[in-house]
Formats: structure tokens, sequence, C-alpha cells
């Protein structure tokens, strides 16, 4: 079992987004990737993850190798220039949180040296007849999924059991929208989040198969909010599609230590509330909701009480 980081949550509100929607932001390139000082631990799991079995982290099709070195040439540029506090470059050579990568070194696909330089899991996607697909991918911590099973799929198949977004659906379509009208000069983000009674980054095993993520009653203050800041940039060159997944494992314990933790618990509280019963199944919550919403609307008013009596 990985230890995760005992960081405060990523979110850039009082209240986390509402579950399954799209709800994208636009963002300058100052702000694309946004390595921070856990960067080492992230690098580590990465590099033990591709030692133990690669091809479940890594996979590529013929033909998209020059996107690739789009990919990894613009990352390394963004890299040198906005985040030279924790990258040191001198030619091809990148060293960051303990570790060094030579760009340069072709015996290594592109995208594997690129997803090896941030914490950002990193999917090329291109536009074919039937869509947009995945074509080449570096997926070290997916959310309950796994890349051998969605790469080479279109959006539709990769989004085949999440509610809402199957083949045929209005978000469906949105999402082919989204990607076919994104401009080269104008990348976007969303956050995307659930709760997990386990802190470790990378969870491939299906939440379907799993049984129930995490933990209600008495216990759940041992639960963690899984946050996954997530990016779509256009390639100028190639006109692919990058997609970033940046996963951020957040005690429940550490949100609730916050000044505002009141407010984020009450949040959270409403809107698993307001998930229907084909979102709690997909999330693996339809035994968990009433408990977890209880216990975080009673954490809620006690440390609305604290904060008054101060």
């Amino acid at each position: 079992m990985v230890t995760t980081i005992q960081a405060p949550i990523y979110t850039r509100d009082t209240a986390l987004p509402t579950p399954f929607s799209i709800g994208l932001k636009p963002i300058d390139y100052g702000h694309w990737i946004e390595p921070d000082v856990d960067l080492g631990f992230y690098l580590d799991e990465k590099a033990r993850l591709c030692r133990e079995n690669l091809d479940e982290v890594f996979r590529m099709e013929s033909g998209t190798e020059e996107a690739q070195e789009e990919v990894l040439t613009r990352l390394a540029d963004h890299l040198a220039s906005e985040h030279g506090d924790l990258y040191r470059r001198e030619g091809s050579i990148f060293e960051m949180g303990g570790h060094r990568v030579d760009i340069a070194d072709t015996s290594r696909p592109a995208l594997l040296r690129a997803g090896s330089l941030v914490q950002d899991d990193l999917v090329l996607m291109r536009r074919k007849k039937t869509g947009w697909h995945i074509v080449a991918a570096y997926v070290a911590f997916p959310s309950s999924w796994s890349l051998t099973e969605k790469f080479g799929q279109p959006m539709e198949g990769v989004h085949a059991s999440v509610p809402g977004f199957q083949g045929g659906t209005r978000n469906a379509q949105l999402v082919n929208r989204i990607f076919d009208n994104l401009l080269f000069e104008k990348p976007v983000e969303r956050l995307n989040w659930s709760i997990k009674g386990d802190g470790a980054l990378p969870q491939p095993v299906s939440k379907h198969t799993a049984g129930d993520p995490a933990v209600a009653g008495a216990e759940a203050i041992k639960n963690f909010i899984r946050a996954e800041r997530q990016t779509l940039s256009r390639l100028p060159v190639s006109g692919d599609i990058l997609f970033t997944i940046r996963v951020f494992v957040d005690p429940l314990a550490a949100i609730a230590a916050r000044p505002d933790a009141s407010q984020q618990l009450s949040s959270m509280a409403r809107l698993l509330e307001g998930l229907n019963d084909d979102q709690l199944g997909y999330k693996g919550l339809r035994t968990l909701r009433d408990p977890l919403v209880a216990f975080l609307g009673a954490l809620a008013a006690e440390k609305a009480a604290a904060t008054e009596q101060a």
C-alpha cells in the first residue's frame, strides 16, 4: 500500500464542482502544468510502475511518434521557462525531484520521456472517422479504470460506463464538439473528484468489481478525497489533443482541519446528496451515500460551532 501525501485539498474555489459535470474553464499556459513540492514522490511512483509492468501504464499506436515529440518539446519548454524553481535543465538533461531525464534519449518513446518529467498522466487524442481516440498514453495513476481496456477506443467507448456520457447522449455529443472546436491558443481545465477509502495514487481496479470504495460510520474520517485536475490543449503542428490528468489524494482529516472546513464539508454533503442512482452506482456509493452525507453534515456543524466559539 502506497502512503498518500498529507496535503490540503486541491480546489480553486470554496466548493468542489458538481460530479458528472463537464465544467471546463480557460487557462493560460503559465498554469498549464502545476508541479509542486511532492514532485519526487510522484516520479518515484511512476518509475516503480514502469519497472513492474510498463504495458499497464504506457501504450502507443504507430504513427504517433511525431505528435509525441511535439508533446515532449512543448512540455520541456514550459517546465524550463515556468518552473525553474523545481526543474534544472542543461541541454537535453532535466533534473527534478531527485530524478534525471534525458529528453533526447530515443531508446524510450517521447511520451514516456515527457510523462517522466511531471506528476500528471498524459493522454494523446487523435481525430479519426469514428471520433476522438486514445492513440498514445502514459497513465500511471488511473482512477478505477484500465488503460489496457480503454486504449484505442473513441470517447464513447472510454465513457461507456459513465452515467450521462454514453454514446448518443447530449454530453457525449458535447464532448466531441468541445474536442473538435478546441483552439490552439486556448487550453482548458476541469476538476473531478470522488471519495475513496484508499489513499494510493494508482487505482487501476474497476470500481464495479472492487466493492465499496469508501468507509462509512465512525471510521469515515479515514476517507480520502481523490481530485483530478484535467487539462485539454490542442497541439499546433499535429492538431492532436493532449489530455493531462493530475491526481491529488488528500485525507478527509486534513480537509476537516482547514479554516473553511465547515463550508467545504457542507458542500461535499450537498453534492453527494444530489447524485442519482446510476451516478451512485458508478462511484460505488449506493449503500454509503446516506451515512456519508450524515457524517459530513454532522462534522460540518461541529466545525462551524467550534469556529463561532473561537
